[in-house]
């Protein structure tokens, strides 16, 4: 079910990504992702995770170092995406277990959400997962002709 992504996997993911980028506040990109974007990002993040039931990626859970720099090595951003089919059944919660279990074995101590505070689906979903709600970012965001807020949410892995 919760497998490593692959090139072939790239125009499944991006039918699931680039509706949410385009039409969704749960991002606050409004660029869609190319083929190329997305099979560099398969390629060079430590994880990047597909749910696949046996008929092709449902959802995505990747993360990468949360900021720049030796001091960060240790902490990391994710980003999780499902696809309709894939909510309410599970998928999310596996690719995250899986994902904190990559990043705990990798040596990483916390990892991060930044969540929109338009989406409180995936607030709610990351507070299940023991995420702690840490700072609220004020009006970072631009999208749809209005600021937007940013919930950094945070869990320790170690």
């Amino acid at each position: 079910m919760i497998r490593h992504a692959v090139d072939a996997d790239a125009p499944a993911l991006l039918a699931i990504w680039n509706p949410i980028i385009r039409d969704t506040l749960v991002t606050f990109n409004a660029t869609e992702k190319s083929t190329d974007e997305l099979r560099s990002m398969i390629a060079d993040r430590p994880a990047f995770l597909v749910a696949d039931p046996g008929e092709g990626p449902v959802g995505f859970a990747t993360y990468a170092q949360f900021r720049g720099g030796v001091g960060y090595r240790h902490t990391v951003e994710h980003t999780i995406i499902l696809g309709p089919a894939a909510r309410g059944r599970g998928f999310g919660r596996a690719l995250m277990a899986a994902l904190e279990d990559h990043a705990r074995g990798s040596g990483m101590h916390s990892i991060f959400a930044g969540v929109s505070a338009a989406n409180p689906e995936g607030r709610a979903f990351h507070a299940a997962l023991g995420y702690a709600e840490t700072a609220v970012l004020p009006q970072v965001g631009y999208k749809f002709g209005r600021w937007l807020d940013l919930v950094l949410m945070q869990k320790f892995l170690s």
